[in-house]
């Protein structure tokens, strides 16, 4: 008997490292157009990701060094790190898979679980992502982006609503997440999750009362350890693991 039928993933540090590679450069290429002269070392960047959306960020960063921008600069600066970010990943290799994500993706498919992407960047940026690492087979059935729900994560409403358009019920699904934002949303939400964390050095809060924290997924070549859940019977985090982990609960 299968338990596992669905597996919502987050994009940004869950199924690739983007926010360094990527988002990063964007944002100071953009703020270097708009002569502000501000650029974020990785430290700050870190800290910033505490705020979740790129326009939050932004407006919460120019509040803070008092410096307040209004809501159509916000929007404007913004876009043009859009612009940066797609370009960055168009023209640059910099964008690369997680270990074992793309060996657990398959593996899913190939056991009939639908797959989903739940993610705080806007649609045309996950396009992009998904549409350049998987190139050979489109293993997601939608995803659901900052251009689809009102209030995005922490608020629970973007796994909710990725779980009323799937029709899955909540006790056979899992989440895969690597922030504190999006592992707030997700429980919230009910959901299974599991954390991985991403390559950025991140805290996550205290009250955040996880089940699972496993440091990478694995693969033949890189063991995965659990910190907390259930025990591996292999190196690596495969669909048996998940099913196991949904029975564990």
């Amino acid at each position: 008997m299968t338990y596992l039928e669905g597996v919502y993933w987050d994009l940004d540090g869950t199924i690739a490292n983007t926010e360094l590679e990527a988002h990063l450069p964007a944002f100071n290429y953009a703020f270097n157009d708009f002569n502000l002269n501000w650029n974020w070392d990785i430290a700050t960047y870190v800290d910033l990701l505490k705020v979740n959306g790129g326009k939050n960020r932004i407006l919460y960063y120019s509040k803070l060094i008092n410096n307040s921008l209004n809501k159509e600069e916000v929007i404007k600066i913004h876009e043009r790190k859009q612009h940066h970010y797609i370009n960055q990943v168009r023209k640059n290799n910099v964008i690369s898979l997680k270990t074992g994500v793309y060996r657990l993706i398959k593996e899913l498919q190939e056991n009939k679980v639908r797959q989903f992407i739940v993610t705080s960047s806007s649609k045309k940026q996950a396009k992009l992502i998904t549409n350049q690492l998987f190139q050979e087979f489109n293993p997601f059935e939608f995803i659901i982006s900052s251009d689809d729900v009102q209030f995005p994560k922490p608020n629970p409403f973007p796994y909710l609503k990725a779980m009323e358009i799937s029709g899955i019920k909540f006790n056979k699904s899992i989440v895969f997440e690597d922030s504190s934002s999006g592992l707030r949303s997700s429980l919230a939400a009910n959901l299974p999750t599991i954390y991985v964390p991403s390559n950025i050095p991140a805290i996550i809060d205290k009250d955040i009362d996880l089940n699972c924290f496993i440091d990478t997924l694995g693969n033949e070549n890189c063991n995965a350890n659990v910190i907390k859940g259930p025990r591996l019977e292999n190196n690596y985090v495969d669909f048996a693991y998940l099913e196991k982990y949904l029975l564990n609960i």
